[in-house]
């Protein structure tokens, strides 16, 4: 290494490659989302919270999920908004790795937490008469917590692998947040080993528990087509539908930004890419679970008819 090197302490986002006028636009376009995602999951958290009739292991999961997606969506949006109206796009070093490592740590928690929703449904389909025992509250507190710690601990291993590699030469970030493969593609040593390793290690749980979800469904389905009513199927259906909508949505746009080709001409799309998996998943979550599901749907307007009729001071 040479000595006359200076290493990297803060880094520049480049942000969206479109003129700036288009900047104050998007600001607000951005904004909408961002203030209709954290009140739709908000409203989730309260009303699964004050409704006792839905502390059940389906809507606790659904609980945990949308908190998590409110926490997921604060650690990219707010600061690519105030970049959009900055003139200089610049993050810590320290910066960087701490926003890389909550969102890699709470996107594989959602992972892992849809995987749960998935067994769960597993569960109250195919072993009913066993499913109160073996989804008690203790069973549910550990495979929350497990999804948390798995999702964090793979981001541990992720972030120790990139940010010890030497950054001296170019701290230009070609994207809106520190995304992990241009971030790695910085480093002043080839680095090329280093994004295999932590392309693998993505890949991987992404993969793992995308095929732990299909295993279910397998399953759920083969139960579902050996009930003879039709009722039956309707009511199995509505209960796996909205969750396999979201895995669908949430793991499709996962895969276009993870598993996508290396090539370097690719990196220049992965700005406009990211917007779907960082921006209108935690948007789209809360409104499909809310729309599909008669029950929460019925909550929300208790809760929203008793704050409008609550006696004002």
């Amino acid at each position: 290494m040479k000595e006359n090197q200076t290493f990297v302490t803060e880094f520049i986002l480049t942000g969206f490659s479109i003129s700036p006028n288009l900047h104050i636009f998007l600001f607000v376009l951005f904004l909408l989302v961002y203030i209709i995602t954290v009140m739709g999951n908000l409203l989730i958290t309260v009303v699964i919270g004050s409704d006792r009739t839905l502390h059940i292991p389906m809507y606790l999961f659904l609980f945990v999920l949308s908190l998590s997606e409110s926490c997921y969506s604060l650690v990219i949006i707010p600061k690519m908004l105030l970049d959009l109206l900055a003139k200089s796009k610049t993050i810590s070093f320290a910066g960087c790795a701490a926003q890389m490592f909550f969102f890699l740590g709470l996107g594989g928690t959602n992972c892992f937490i849809l995987t749960i929703m998935g067994f769960d449904r597993y569960l109250a389909i195919c072993k009913p008469l066993h499913y109160p025992v073996l989804m008690n509250t203790q069973v549910i507190l550990w495979l929350v917590a497990f999804s948390w710690v798995a999702g964090f601990l793979i981001s541990v291993a992720e972030i120790i692998l990139i940010f010890r590699l030497p950054f001296c030469d170019s701290n230009v970030i070609n994207h809106f947040f520190c995304h992990m493969r241009t971030v790695v593609r910085l480093a002043c040593t080839d680095e090329s080993t280093t994004e295999v390793v932590v392309s693998a290690i993505s890949i991987f749980g992404l993969s793992g528990s995308f095929l732990f979800i299909i295993l279910t469904y397998v399953f759920i389905l083969s139960t579902i087509f050996r009930i003879p009513s039709t009722d039956g199927w309707q009511k199995a259906f509505s209960t796996c539908a909205s969750h396999l909508i979201v895995v669908i949505m949430h793991y499709g746009f996962a895969a276009i930004v993870y598993l996508r080709p290396n090539s370097p001409g690719t990196l220049d799309n992965d700005t406009l890419i990211s917007i779907p998996y960082t921006i209108i998943t935690p948007l789209l979550s809360p409104v499909i679970f809310t729309l599909r599901n008669k029950e929460i749907k019925f909550a929300v307007r208790k809760v929203i008819s008793k704050n409008t009729h609550s006696p004002k001071l």
